[in-house]
C-alpha cells in the first residue's frame, strides 16, 4: 500500500485501485445474492420473520447506521485534508473514522451477546440464520476496512501521502464506502422492513 503518484490530476479517473474496485464489485454481488436469498426465504414465512425481527434492537441498529455514515464522512474529510496538504487534519479524520468503526463493532458485539444470552443463535430459526450470516459477514468487512484504514493512517503519519499522492487513500475510502453502503441496505432489510 505504498503511495503511488497520479499521472495527472486533470484527467478524470476512477479514484483508487482498479483491483480493489473489482473486489468491491464482487463483494456487492455476493451481498446482493445474500439479500435476494433472504427476501425469497422471508417471503416463504413472513410471520416467522416479522416475529423474530421484533426482537432486534433497532436503536443499536440505527446508532450503527449513523456510526458508519459518520465514518464515511470522516474518510472523505481525511482524503480532502491530505489532498490539501493538511496531514495533521487528515490523520485526525482517519482516526475519527476508525473510532466510528470500532464503536460499530462494540455495539454489534453487545447485540450478539444479548442474543446469545437469550439462547438465540444460528439454529434458532431461518430468520436468525440470515441475521447472523448477513450481519456477521458485514462485521468482518468492517474489521477489514478498519485494518485498511489503520495501515493508511500509518503511511499518512509517515508522510507518504499528500497532494497528488492520494491513490491508496482513495482506494481505502472506496472500500470503506462499500462497507457503509452494505449496512445502509442491510439495516432496513433485516431490522425494519415488514
Amino acid at each position: 500500500m505504498a503511495p503511488q503518484d497520479q499521472s495527472s490530476q486533470d484527467q478524470r479517473h476512477l479514484p483508487g485501485d482498479l483491483a480493489v474496485w473489482l473486489i468491491i464489485l464482487l463483494e456487492l454481488a455476493t451481498f446482493a445474492l445474500l439479500f435476494g436469498t433472504y427476501a425469497v426465504v422471508r417471503g416463504m414465512d413472513p410471520e416467522l420473520f416479522n416475529a423474530s425481527q421484533q426482537t432486534l434492537d433497532r436503536s443499536k441498529g440505527l446508532i450503527n447506521t449513523w456510526l458508519l455514515i459518520g465514518g464515511s464522512w470522516c474518510v472523505v474529510r481525511a482524503v480532502q485534508a491530505i489532498g490539501e496538504d493538511a496531514r495533521g487534519a487528515g490523520l485526525r479524520w482517519l482516526l475519527a473514522a476508525q473510532a466510528c468503526g470500532l464503536a460499530f463493532l462494540v455495539f454489534k458485539l453487545q447485540e450478539y451477546g444479548a442474543k446469545f444470552d437469550a439462547g438465540i443463535d444460528l439454529e434458532t430459526n431461518r430468520f436468525y440464520l440470515f441475521y447472523f450470516l448477513l450481519t456477521g459477514f458485514h462485521f468482518f468487512h468492517v474489521i477489514a476496512a478498519l485494518v485498511f484504514l489503520a495501515i493508511l493512517t500509518f503511511y499518512t503519519w509517515r508522510g507518504d501521502y499528500g497532494p497528488g499522492r492520494l491513490h491508496a487513500l482513495e482506494t481505502g475510502a472506496a472500500f470503506w464506502h462499500m462497507v457503509d453502503l452494505l449496512w445502509i441496505v442491510l439495516f432496513p432489510l433485516v431490522y425494519l422492513m415488514r
